[in-house]
């Protein structure tokens, strides 16, 4: 159960963490990182800003190592909520609202709407100063009307 509580706990602390990390660190001195995300790019190539992946993914892969194989199932708890939260964003983020994948085409489901709307205020901005909507899954509820 304690497992369960540490996992679940992980993955909403994700959230804070992407949060935090896009807001501060994306938008401030990785910003040439990041930039490329905010200039359309028709073709979805991959860009800069996906060096991002390797710099999540890291802890997840990290924890889930340590969990199995030095016995430690907290750390392996943690490595799944964090790895689930990466997957999350990657379906959210990547495949739904920009589209790299075209496995979805849209959604009726009034919380993936507000989670787009979010987003295009976001990308509104092509700058690093000013943005608003740092977050991925948690939305403001001015989105959800």
């Amino acid at each position: 159960m304690i497992d369960l509580v540490i996992y679940i706990g992980s993955f909403v602390g994700m959230e804070l963490i992407a949060w935090f990390t896009h807001k501060y660190i994306m938008h401030g001195f990785l910003w040439k990182w990041h930039k490329d995300h905010h200039v359309p790019n028709p073709k979805n190539h991959l860009q800069k800003n996906d060096y991002f992946f390797l710099v999540f993914a890291s802890p997840g892969v990290v924890t889930i190592f340590l969990g199995t194989y030095m016995d430690m199932a907290y750390m392996l708890a943690i490595g799944l909520g964090i790895t689930s939260y990466g997957f999350a964003y990657f379906i959210i983020h990547d495949v739904f609202i920009h589209r790299r994948l075209k496995w979805f085409r849209s959604s009726r489901f009034s919380y993936l709407k507000a989670i787009t709307r979010a987003h295009k205020v976001h990308h509104k901005k092509m700058y690093k100063a000013d943005g608003e909507c740092f977050g991925m899954l948690w939305v403001s509820y001015k989105y959800l009307k």
